[in-house]
């Protein structure tokens, strides 16, 4: 239940985005605490292609809602199943998110309660849905 928490925390961190560049620092700051460098990989692709930035400059609104986590106690994998939802002021979009990765134990802090920490993280599947 612990490990479940703490990759919808993640999710949360990641993708729930205003368009407030500080906001934005300070969140995606706190996932990268929950997770190891393959979050930040993504998180640098992602503003080399000016995600950040085209939030901001269009005052677009992201948010996140799990569907659901398939978690495998034993291998420690899990697969997150959600909704993304892009809100600008010319149209909204809708996306289906799925990303798997790793859970490892380490030592618990103020900035990671849970004491776990995702591993080997990746997008497996971004795209619009229709309305």
């Amino acid at each position: 239940m612990e490990a479940k928490a703490h990759i919808q925390l993640f999710h949360q961190y990641f993708f729930n985005l205003p368009p407030d560049d500080d906001y934005i620092r300070w969140t995606l700051g706190k996932a990268m605490y929950m997770a190891d460098g393959t979050a930040l990989k993504q998180k640098q692709a992602m503003d080399e292609n000016g995600f950040y930035s085209d939030i901001i400059s269009s005052s677009a609104v992201c948010t996140v809602m799990c569907d659901s986590i398939r978690f495998d106690g034993n291998e420690r994998k899990f697969t997150y199943y959600g909704t993304q939802l892009i809100k600008r002021r010319s149209r909204d979009q809708k996306r289906s998110l799925v990303t798997t990765g790793y859970i490892e134990s380490v030592p618990r802090t103020q900035n990671n309660p849970h004491g776990l920490m995702i591993t080997g993280w990746r997008t497996i599947e971004n795209k619009d849905l229709d309305y």
